[in-house]
């Protein structure tokens, strides 16, 4: 659980609310094309986390630890977040992309192995409320992180103060986007420090295969694995609707937040207290979808928050800075002073409530329905093709925002093929059995 705590913070700040929009809205003079530049970064990273994912899950399934390799994409990932801090408005927007690139697949990869940790370490009736409540203590940890950036980093660039009226802390220049860079370097410290309980503490599985024998077992457990999803339709059938409808979730969280500060021009301390606002709900949402998960299953849970999610991009589209639903409610643009003054604002954020009740319990059920439906000893590799899921399509998500955006010039549309994402997986989920290998002995324990 507190591996959830340490990653989050990476993507609360920096992919999401703050270093993301600075990014689109304030390192380049560009907003449209930076948004396509960020959502290529996100398409590279979603292509290489997809194919080698399932490999790396095959490997660690013979070589039988997995803190080895956390600590390894751990120490890619803290370097590249360090460097984020090169970020100055005008620097080399192909270099920042590569570090965005590393950093995420190096989280990704840390990723599975924890996740394929799970099954061994916690009770197929529990797993549920553990998955629930760890991503709830990550999305808490991303918003200490975030509110500490808002209340004593991020200052506004027409006063140069923080929200909390003072200067911004260690002298940081809001002008030069340093409030937004700080993001990289700070996530860094937060996940070396936080993955720390989790090296100390939590009991790895034992030694198993030489790395040399273990990646050639590994790659030809591959090959078995393919062809044992051919007696596993349910499994399949849950994968191809997970890896669908994850894309829609990833294309809301990459660029829901530089959506925004493009049309809005929402400054670093604006899009951070929307990040907030999220995170608050996001929390609650884990809490409540814990227990309804134990109760009424994962399906339930993901189902729900597929809907949600389903409305909650349908109303961020249909917004405009006058609008909303298309133009059948008009809203005034007069009285504009102060955060979040104007009403297509406020609607903006009345959407980004029902995300941030949705997408931690659509992600952390989906999790806890995995760990349902494999055994233990299958673990690694099954969480490499889950990783695959969610991410061999999630370049299309993506893909699909940038050419639509640059065919049509306007991001609005771009946002709208999240739909297709989000409102297909729903439809494959809903005819998907529960647990999704119900022959399995994970889930003839759940059922006894």
């Amino acid at each position: 659980m507190f591996f959830d705590w340490a990653a989050q913070p990476y993507f609360t700040v920096v992919t999401t609310f703050i270093f993301g929009p600075y990014f689109v809205a304030r390192m380049t003079d560009h907003p449209v094309s930076a948004q396509t530049a960020w959502s290529n970064a996100a398409t590279i990273a979603g292509v290489l986390i997809a194919i080698l994912s399932p490999i790396l899950g095959s490997i660690a399934d013979q070589s039988g630890a997995r803190k080895p390799w956390i600590a390894f994409f751990a120490l890619i990932k803290i370097i590249c977040l360090s460097l984020l801090w090169t970020a100055a408005p005008g620097s080399s927007v192909a270099m920042i992309m590569l570090l965005i690139i590393v950093s995420s697949i190096a989280a990704e990869f840390s990723i599975v192995f924890n996740d394929s940790m799970m099954p061994r370490l916690v009770s197929q009736a529990d797993v549920g409320r553990v998955s629930n409540a760890a991503w709830g203590l990550g999305y808490l940890g991303g918003m200490i992180v975030l509110i500490a950036v808002v209340l004593l980093l991020a200052g506004s660039p027409e006063t140069g103060l923080t929200l909390l009226g003072i200067p911004p802390l260690f002298g940081l220049d809001p002008a030069t986007g340093e409030d937004a860079r700080v993001t990289g370097p700070l996530s860094a410290a937060w996940y070396f420090l936080f993955i720390l309980p989790m090296f100390l503490f939590t009991p790895d599985a034992p030694k198993g295969k030489k790395l040399g024998a273990a990646v050639r077992s590994g790659l030809t457990e591959i090959g078995h694995t393919l062809s044992e999803l051919k007696q596993r339709s349910g499994l399949v059938r849950f994968l191809i609707a997970r890896m669908i409808y994850q894309d829609g979730v990833n294309g809301l969280l990459v660029l829901g937040g530089v959506f925004a500060a493009a049309m809005f021009g929402w400054s670093t301390m604006e899009i951070g207290i929307y990040g907030i606002i999220l995170n608050v709900v996001a929390i609650l949402g884990c809490v409540v979808a814990g227990r309804i998960d134990r109760l009424m299953g994962s399906k339930v849970v993901v189902l729900i928050g597929l809907c949600l999610l389903v409305l909650a991009t349908f109303g961020i589209v249909s917004t405009g800075i006058d609008f909303t639903l298309f133009g059948l409610i008009n809203l005034p643009v007069t009285g504009t002073e102060g955060i979040f003054a104007t009403p297509a604002e406020k609607a903006y954020i009345l959407y980004g409530l029902l995300i941030g009740l949705s997408f931690g319990p659509v992600q952390a059920s989906s999790r806890s329905y995995m760990a349902r439906s494999v055994a233990v000893h299958e673990a690694g590799r099954y969480f490499g093709i889950y990783a695959l899921s969610g991410r061999a399509t999630s370049f299309l998500a993506t893909l699909s925002f940038s050419l639509m955006t640059a065919a049509t010039g306007s991001a609005r549309l771009g946002m709208a093929t999240l739909l297709i994402f989000l409102m297909l997986g729903l439809l494959l989920l809903w005819s998907t059995p529960y647990p999704a290998s119900p022959d399995r002995a994970a889930a003839t324990e759940l059922r006894q």
